[in-house]
């Protein structure tokens, strides 16, 4: 792995609220800062972006989307000023395509929440490119550690891969912000990171078989794919950082991980 490898994370975003009280899982992103200080851009995937067949943000200047409903005003006025970066979105979509996936370039879209929200808190400057992958529909858990691993080779040109997410995600459990987790959302959480930390790829692949739980921390599984990309992103031989963070409205696991 060159010296200059870009770092890989999987972030858990939490619920847009996140943006205006940070707390400990922000704190937790601003410590983890300084391993971007010689990145060039940002490859971010969300699962608030499914589309049929993958697609690459390609505008110079993507909007800052407010892609939720039922908050506070603040919220909305929120912006992530933040540059794209045509020409490497279509280097990257040519390295896909050589790597026989197909990528259409997307020149309209801008960055969801999922995207915005965790790298307010942990790029406030705003001044490294982003540029945001979706989240093929059709997709499977092999697909997606598949597509991690042919997307590894960015990182020796400087791009982060920053897969965001949630270790758990089921809204209909949620309660008060600072109110005591569910116990099934502490259970998985450990799991995964048990997991992670073993480098257990294969049963992060299967976890509606290898977890009980899995089931109703997901009543649908799309935040916790991104997971499986940045697994396949990373090498065996990185430096994985656990980011703990409390648990939040009973049921939102905001525990991040980086590799670098």
């Amino acid at each position: 792995m060159s010296e200059k490898s870009a770092p890989v994370m999987f972030i858990g975003h939490g619920s847009p609220r996140w943006a205006l009280s940070p707390g400990e899982a922000a704190a937790r992103l601003v410590e983890y800062r300084p391993l971007f200080d010689n990145v060039k851009a940002l490859l971010v995937i969300s699962p608030h972006w499914i589309t049929r067949g993958m697609r690459l943000t390609v505008s110079s200047k993507p909007e800052t989307i407010h892609d939720f409903g039922g908050f506070e005003q603040a919220l909305y006025q929120l912006q992530y000023p933040v540059a794209g970066d045509p020409e490497l979105a279509r280097h990257i979509q040519s390295v896909l395509q050589d790597n026989g996936l197909d990528v259409a370039l997307d020149e309209k879209r801008g960055l969801d929440h999922g995207v915005w929200v965790p790298l307010l808190h942990m790029l406030p400057e705003h001044s490294i490119p982003v540029i945001q992958l979706s989240l093929d529909a059709a997709s499977t858990p092999e697909s997606l550690i598949a597509l991690g691993e042919k997307l590894k080779c960015l990182r020796n040109e400087g791009v982060a891969i920053i897969a965001s997410g949630s270790l758990t995600h089921n809204l209909y459990h949620m309660g008060e912000e600072r109110a005591a987790p569910l116990d099934y959302v502490e259970r998985f959480q450990n799991w995964a990171r048990e997991q992670v930390v073993e480098r257990n790829i294969v049963t992060l692949s299967q976890p509606h078989i290898e977890s009980d739980d899995f089931a109703t921390a997901h009543p649908s599984a799309e935040h916790y794919l991104p997971l499986l990309i940045a697994m396949g992103a990373s090498h065996a031989t990185d430096q994985l950082s656990v980011l703990e963070s409390p648990i939040l409205y009973q049921a939102l696991s905001m525990e991040s991980y980086g590799w670098n």
